[in-house]
């Protein structure tokens, strides 16, 4: 199938009330070259999950992977403007391991909690859910907020998984042993899958069916993603084993999905929460999703900003991103493009936004994003 020409072009997403022509602005023939250069830019060594992963994981420890693989078949992906897909490489409908992507994706989880109620960011996590994790000195200071945004300097051990073995967590991280909730911040997976069990234990239900019941459908995705935990994964709430999902594939597992259905999840962000006229999610949460942590200002709820152009210098500070495996998997949106872009497998990406950027020009102040 071949790029920017596939039977996916100019399907709409999103029905909506729109205000501008998917191409107003658009250099048709500069998005067409991008987009054929980056179906040619495919990860290798993706057929085989298990070596990739081996090779990719850099700890020196626990490096067992416990949770599923799907290998990969590679790059894919589509172009959205305002709600219609520009274009597309591959086959954006084949599902694949989002990796850390994961993260942005549980954001939501959690804010459809805050929308019911049952979540106050800035609320000590104990005061909703009744985890071991979270009966210590330490862990009675640690909110909702700081798990989201990744500063809760949580120490301990979650499913085998000890968090000091999280290689990135040392190399990324701002943190200092020991210190307070919100005083330090680092990437570390142990921590997301801490994030995934108190809501798990918070819903009460398992996270793949609220995300499913409360966003996938509303938004029309396929029934072709899935998400998921380790094998060992479970917590027995009200006598039932309920399993608990993973917030990357560092040790396997994950949401696994296509990049249409992606695109989707990056088109409801960017249109407040709204979705075909109908609410999903509130736009408070998603003005929270995208504010900065004061002590790591590109990161907001588990979904990076390129504010000041630190995550991908040369792409537009206007835009957001949900990014796994180094960018290799990446959900970028642009308010000020009314833009959407998902890319599975793909290399180079930040070469690739900035071509994608260049070909689509920003909307004028009364077009793009309809208010929420």
């Amino acid at each position: 199938m071949d790029a920017v020409t596939s039977r996916y072009g100019g399907e709409v997403l999103e029905t909506g009330e729109r205000t501008l022509d998917p191409w107003e602005g658009v250099d048709a023939a500069a998005l067409a070259r991008a987009v054929r250069e980056q179906a040619e830019r495919a990860v290798a060594g993706i057929d085989d999950m298990a070596s990739y992963l081996a090779r990719q994981v850099s700890d020196t420890s626990h490096r067992e992977v416990v949770g599923p693989l799907l290998d990969g078949q590679g790059a894919s992906g589509v172009v959205v403007r305002a709600g219609t897909v520009l274009a597309s490489w591959g086959d954006p409908t084949r599902a694949e391991m989002a990796y850390s992507a994961t993260k942005s994706v549980l954001s939501l989880v959690a804010g459809i909690a805050y929308d019911d109620g049952a979540l106050r960011l800035d609320e000590p996590v104990c005061k909703t859910v009744d985890l071991p994790q979270f009966d210590t000195p330490h862990g009675r200071s640690i909110t909702w907020r700081h798990l989201l945004d990744q500063t809760s300097q949580w120490e301990g051990e979650l499913w085998s998984k000890p968090t000091w073995v999280d290689a990135q967590s040392t190399r990324e991280g701002t943190e200092s042993a020991g210190g307070p909730p919100g005083a330090g911040w680092a990437y570390n997976d142990v921590r997301v899958n801490l994030t995934a069990l108190a809501l798990t234990a918070l819903f009460r239900r398992p996270l793949p069916d609220v995300l499913r019941d409360r966003v996938m459908t509303p938004a029309g995705a396929s029934d072709g993603w899935s998400w998921h935990g380790y094998d060992h994964a479970v917590i027995t709430l009200d006598g039932t084993e309920v399993p608990v999902v993973s917030g990357g594939a560092h040790w396997g597992g994950g949401l696994w999905i296509s990049a249409l259905d992606l695109a989707r999840v990056g088109l409801l962000c960017l249109r407040g929460g709204r979705w075909g006229g109908r609410r999903v999610l509130s736009r408070h949460w998603i003005e929270e999703l995208w504010t900065p942590c004061p002590v790591k200002p590109e990161y907001g709820l588990s979904w990076w900003l390129n504010d000041h152009g630190t995550v991908w210098p040369r792409a537009p500070r206007t835009g957001r991103c949900a990014r796994g495996n180094g960018g290799n998997h990446l959900l970028w949106v642009d308010p000020a493009r009314d833009l959407v872009i998902a890319s599975r497998w793909g290399s180079e990406v930040e070469q690739f936004l900035t071509e994608v950027s260049s070909a689509v020009r920003p909307c004028a102040p009364h077009s793009g994003s309809t208010p929420g």
